[in-house]
Parts: C-alpha cells; sequence; structure tokens
C-alpha cells in the first residue's frame, strides 16, 4: 500500500487546522473531457497547472482534482485512464503549489498514488460505500477524507436530511472500523447527487441539523443544474445562483464550498466575514 508523502502530511495538518477560523474556499480542477462545466479545458498539465495558480491568487485554501466526471449520465472511466489523466497534473501541483491537494476520486488504487504524490484529502462522492477498500486505503495513507452523500435515483418522498444522517452513519461505522481517524473526516451533504431541487434547497436550509457531529461540513453547488431553474434562466453556470448557495450554506454552519469562481467568492467571503465580525 502506497503511503501518504511527508509533504502530503504536513499539508493534510496544515488545512484541518484552519477550518473554524474562517470559512474557507476549495476549488474544482477538472482534468476531464466531459465535466458539464469545463470539460478539456485543463487536461493538459501545464494548463491545469495555470488554472491552478490562478485559483490560489485569487484565493482559494485547497486545490479539488478530478479526473471522471461526477455528472449526470457520464461514462465511467477505467482505473488505467483516471491514473493517466490525473497523475501528471498532479505531480506537478504537488511540486509547484504551496496550497494542499484533495482528489475527487471513489477508486482506491486512484486514492493511494494521490496519497503518495502528496495529496492531502480523498474526496469520495460515494463516502467510502461504492468501494470497500476506499476506507482502508485512506486510513493506511492516512489522508483526511471527505465523505459525500449520494443516491442511486431522486425519491422525490423522503425526508432528505434523514436519509443523510442515515447515510453518514454507515459511513462513519465504515471508517472508524478502518482506523480512519474521526478528525481526518469532512462531511458533504451531497448537493445535487440524488436529489430533486426542492430537497437540495431542504438540505441548504437544515444545514445545522447536521453540525451535531461535529465534524466539519463541506458543501458544493458550484454550477450545479438546479440552480438555473431557481433562477429562472436555465443556465447551470449561473454565477449570482452559485455565490447566494454559497453564502446561504457558510451562513447555515457550512465551514468550506466547494467552487469553481474563486475570485467572486473570496470577495463575498470577506464581506460576510466582515459583517459577522462586526457581530462580536
Amino acid at each position: 500500500m502506497m503511503q501518504q508523502s511527508q509533504l502530503g502530511r504536513a499539508r493534510r495538518d496544515a488545512f484541518l487546522a484552519r477550518i473554524g477560523a474562517r470559512p474557507l474556499i476549495m476549488g474544482i480542477l477538472n482534468v476531464t473531457p466531459d465535466s458539464f462545466s469545463d470539460g478539456g479545458r485543463f487536461l493538459a498539465p501545464d494548463a491545469a497547472l495555470a488554472h491552478a495558480q490562478q485559483m490560489v491568487d485569487e484565493g482559494c485554501d485547497i486545490i479539488d482534482i478530478g479526473a471522471e466526471s461526477t455528472r449526470p449520465g457520464a461514462t465511467p472511466v477505467a482505473i488505467e485512464e483516471e491514473l493517466g489523466r490525473i497523475e501528471p497534473a498532479l505531480a506537478l501541483l504537488a511540486e509547484r503549489l504551496d496550497v494542499p491537494l484533495s482528489v475527487d476520486t471513489t477508486k482506491p488504487a486512484i486514492a493511494a498514488r494521490a496519497a503518495a504524490l502528496g495529496t492531502a484529502v480523498i474526496n469520495d462522492v460515494w463516502g467510502l460505500q461504492q468501494d470497500p477498500a476506499m476506507a482502508d486505503v485512506v486510513a493506511e495513507a492516512g489522508t483526511a477524507v471527505v465523505i459525500t452523500h449520494n443516491r442511486h435515483s431522486t425519491d422525490k418522498s423522503i425526508d432528505i436530511i434523514e436519509d443523510i444522517r442515515r447515510f453518514f452513519e454507515r459511513s462513519l461505522a465504515i471508517a472508524q472500523r478502518a482506523g480512519v481517524p474521526y478528525r481526518h473526516i469532512v462531511l458533504d451533504p451531497g448537493i445535487g447527487f440524488g436529489k430533486s431541487s426542492r430537497q437540495n434547497r431542504d438540505v441548504i436550509a437544515r444545514l445545522g441539523e447536521l453540525k451535531d457531529y461535529r465534524l466539519p461540513i463541506l458543501v458544493g453547488a458550484s454550477r450545479k443544474r438546479f440552480l438555473g431553474k431557481l433562477t429562472g434562466d436555465g443556465i447551470e453556470g449561473t454565477l449570482i445562483g452559485t455565490l447566494t448557495v454559497s453564502l446561504a450554506a457558510i451562513a447555515a454552519g457550512a465551514d468550506m464550498v466547494r467552487v469553481h469562481d474563486i475570485a467572486e467568492h473570496a470577495a463575498a467571503l470577506k464581506v460576510l466575514q466582515a459583517l459577522r465580525d462586526r457581530e462580536t
């Protein structure tokens, strides 16, 4: 099993230590040809590095790299292909950038290689439940992990927060059995994953109900499809919709947001923080 590098451990600890001091920004870097928003733009390692550096300059705290699209209907990617996409970019970013790196994958082999290259966080959109080996890899490699709620299909009749809590309980039990330290876990309620537009809104409004886990909460609503329905223009990539949901999530208890548009979120969160400081 590949172990987390010394660099990865240092960046993991620095990242986890910053949580709670202020809202954090996770920047999205897709090295994919088919992501719904920016597919194909950053496949080349040099292009990935340039965009990552821009996000750092604009104020992101951690960069999340994905080599397999998680959009609805996306074609699954073989391990060899995913590794071929992500390894060159990840190696370059780990060497050139000072910020911690996260890798968005559901495959244990990718997670293990990412940890060896200096990755601080594994972001698993199936919350350690798709592949039974993932929790063991995370535990042995020593990375932090984002446990994301997901569903294979949408069921409008369910209480989505109750469903999220059941899912988290299973994931946390898996993590505990594997030996993943509780302090290394971040929870993501999975906006847009197996949820109706109403359920996505319910998650944001009721985010505080997940605070009793005493774990950091990450919310990723950036450019999601339901935002276009809410603004009335039908545009997935609408910035105003993303900003509104991100700020609402932070106000409701989220500790960080996963977004494409860094500069705009950094400015908005700076204003929000100033307003909060005025209240104390």
